[in-house]
């Protein structure tokens, strides 16, 4: 009889850790979000200095090099993002590795779209020693362009100075144009 009650017992026991087992969901994304938050950063990082290759004749070349002392790496949300609270340089080089210099008090890298979006006191200052100034300028990696729907203002030593609502260039700021709301105003090289 004892033997039958330990049998009975161990045939329970089983069946209960059996359907414990099967009835959990292995997933293994939800798994990674324990502990954390979907609001919350991945990762951070102190004093980066991430570098934008492209293969030119099997030789990697350096188009941009993005600087800052602190950014925050949101990879864990759907869409994925990096963020610079802390300021950002962003220096763009032509064929001659000539660069143009664009700094901001803040920046974030959306991941699938390679758009970068720096804000505020935005300034970019190009070898030829022109300046602009702008609330906020994108600069699309994958098109090698900059542009601003937002007022900007241009401050020349080899061309007209200027100021604008809207603003589209090349990343070599030599195909660039300044659009008014009031008429259009068109500067080139």
């Amino acid at each position: 009889m004892k033997t039958q009650f330990l049998h009975i017992k161990l045939c329970i026991v089983t069946t209960v850790v059996v359907t414990m087992f099967f009835s959990c969901e292995s997933n293994i994304k939800e798994v990674q979000k324990i502990g954390i938050l979907q609001n919350q950063p991945i990762g951070e990082a102190k004093n980066i200095n991430l570098k934008y290759t492209e293969a030119k004749d099997s030789i990697g070349k350096v188009v941009a090099n993005l600087e800052s002392p602190k950014m925050l790496d949101y990879s864990n949300r759907d869409f994925s993002f990096s963020e610079f609270p802390d300021g950002v340089r962003l220096s763009l080089y032509d064929e001659k590795n000539q660069k143009n210099v664009v700094i901001a008090d803040y920046g974030i890298v959306y991941n699938a779209t390679d758009l970068i979006d720096l804000q505020g006191n935005v300034i970019l200052v190009t070898p030829q020693r022109d300046s602009l100034f702008a609330e906020q300028l994108y600069y699309d990696q994958k098109n090698e362009w900059l542009f601003s729907n937002l007022p900007v203002r241009l401050k020349s030593a080899t061309a007209n100075n200027g100021h604008g609502d809207i603003f589209d260039s090349d990343t070599k700021f030599k195909n660039y144009t300044i659009l008014e709301g009031r008429g259009d105003m068109i500067l080139k090289d």
